[in-house]
């Protein structure tokens, strides 16, 4: 027995009249009588009584027509889930992010995304900018947030979803912390908390890049890799840590945020969504188009447009 047999089957129990449960089914009456025969040669019994009170389910027909039934509806659901899951409806999204992706990024975009899509289970992994774009291509992350710009070369595309700029914390009570203003070639004496150059060798580099501008090179007394574990150190008295301004969110005791003038754009930064641009499932590109559109939020003027849940395939960001 095959689905459609099944189908065929509880609808001519349903309407006991063969011609009426062609026109359901969208077929001719033939066909429709050749299928239910081969089912019952198959089972080897007949299913139906055909007399002059009408058509009517024998014993053995009456006791599968609820295992049909079954059938029917299980294939029914297992269709639906495919094109659901094909469009990014349901299924699995599993998405690597770094730390400070927790600390705007998730809170704008995860009740935006799990009210349009309920059906979609989020698996979410932290990680390293360099991890997580491993894994993206090797196809074991449909989504990841990294930290942008990338130093090394990466076969993910790399979208810009959220963008903010390097501060200094600095310990509290230290004469940086109570200074009017603050540059970077202030920081030339202090000792860096600097970002471990193996698991996060972007932000590594762009710091190391923007002092040695600035006319020094950071003197390293202790590296991290989260940007929390960065601050804990500061907090500490270990030394000074440029961080992204969105970590200000989650302010510890014993730090202070310190914005650097004339800067310029050296120390600008980004989260950026890294897919696979031939594999990228539609869940991933339905929540690619969600941080877009919160980002364009941010537009003086520009209204919040948010992928739909019901319509076409998701578009390029």
């Amino acid at each position: 027995m095959n689905w459609r047999q099944a189908q065929h089957m509880v609808l001519l129990a349903e309407t006991l009249n063969f011609r009426k449960a062609a026109e359901r089914l969208h077929m001719a009456q033939p066909p429709l009588s050749m299928s239910i025969k081969r089912l019952e040669d198959e089972l080897g019994t007949p299913l139906f009584i055909r007399g002059g009170r009408g058509l009517r389910l024998t014993v053995v027909g009456e006791a599968i027509l609820p295992h049909a039934r079954q059938i029917v509806h299980h294939v029914m659901q297992l269709k639906a889930t495919a094109a659901s899951a094909a469009g990014g409806l349901a299924g699995q999204l599993r998405i690597g992010f770094v730390g400070s992706a927790t600390y705007r990024v998730f809170p704008r975009a995860l009740p935006h995304f799990r009210s349009l899509y309920p059906q979609v289970q989020l698996d979410l992994r932290e990680g390293t900018t360099t991890g997580i774009l491993l894994q993206v291509e090797r196809g074991e992350l449909d989504l990841g947030l990294v930290r942008y710009p990338v130093v090394a070369s990466t076969a993910a595309r790399l979208v810009p979803v959220e963008f903010d700029q390097l501060v200094a914390a600095v310990p509290e009570g230290s004469a940086l912390a109570r200074a009017d203003q603050v540059q970077l070639p202030d920081l030339r004496d202090e000792g860096f908390v600097l970002y471990a150059a193996g698991a996060a060798a972007n932000l590594c580099a762009q710091v190391v890049s923007a002092c040695q501008a600035a006319g020094f090179t950071p003197r390293t007394v202790q590296e991290a890799v989260q940007v929390q574990t960065l601050l804990s150190l500061v907090a500490s008295g270990m030394g000074v840590a440029l961080v992204p301004s969105a970590s200000q969110a989650h302010r510890m005791q014993g730090v202070s945020f310190r914005t650097l003038s004339q800067a310029g754009d050296r120390l600008d930064v980004a989260i950026a969504a890294a897919t696979h641009p031939q594999t990228e499932p539609a869940a991933a590109a339905r929540f690619r188009e969600l941080l877009c559109a919160l980002q364009d939020r941010g537009t003086p003027g520009k209204p919040l447009i948010l992928p739909s849940a019901v319509a076409g395939p998701p578009t390029e960001a």
